[in-house]
């Protein structure tokens, strides 16, 4: 019996170990590592803090496309947690929300991911409705926002507090076919997607995703696999 205990000890030992292994950080303070889609990355420093700015090229009405990619990685399951800040660049057009999220489980040749973003400028608009799409999840090529809320109203989409433009912390917990969205180290998820459109075996690199007008930063992503 105190050999089984003893073995059972170092096997959690090990396991943990293990764990804290697997966890990456990228401090984002260079390009280094990131492939750019569509986007325009570089260094930058935005208020006091080293990261990457990434925006969209395309500065109009584009399909979700838009991401810095990290190759590197494949991941399936686990934890992505990050710092972001949004907001529409100064040519955008009158219905950028300074769209800033991100991507996962991205396949090789850029035709397939999962997304959750924040659009900035609805956190605290006046209008109810459009606080009500303050965060989104997506699927590319098939389940963009505009055939999710027409299909399924209110079920890919919610409400969180957020300040345009400001550093905001953002954690995605994925677990086969599903995700959760938590903003700025709330106890409870503010958007559950329980269907993720790709399924719950794919798997693939993380992006630093952007929409149509947005300059966004990025630092501080933590990926911590759970397989």
């Amino acid at each position: 019996m105190k050999s089984y205990l003893v073995t059972l000890y170092w096997l959690t030992i090990c396991c943990a170990a293990y764990g804290q292994e697997s966890r990456k950080l990228y401090s984002l303070t260079t390009t280094a590592g990131l492939t750019a889609v569509h986007v325009q990355v570089k260094p930058a420093t935005y208020q006091g803090k080293k990261s990457v700015r990434v925006a969209d090229t395309a500065r109009v009405i584009t399909p979700e496309l838009k991401y810095a990619k990290l190759p590197e990685v494949t991941f399936h399951n686990g934890t992505i947690e990050v710092e972001v800040a949004g907001r529409p660049l100064d040519t955008a057009a009158e219905t950028a929300r300074g769209f800033v999220g991100i991507a996962f489980r991205i396949n090789e040749d850029d035709t397939k991911f999962e997304c959750l973003y924040l659009r900035p400028t609805n956190g605290r608009a006046e209008d109810q409705v459009r606080r009500n799409h303050s965060v989104q999840y997506i699927s590319y090529p098939d389940f963009p926002w505009q055939k999710l809320r027409q299909d399924s109203p209110e079920k890919y989409e919610s409400y969180v507090d957020l300040e345009v433009g400001k550093w905001t912390k953002v954690k995605i917990v994925v677990k086969n076919g599903t995700a959760r969205l938590y903003v700025n180290e709330a106890s409870q998820p503010c958007l559950l997607v329980s269907d993720l459109k790709h399924g719950a075996t794919s798997r693939g690199a993380v992006g630093l995703w952007v929409g149509s007008g947005t300059e966004a930063y990025f630092r501080r992503l933590l990926i911590t696999p759970a397989d």
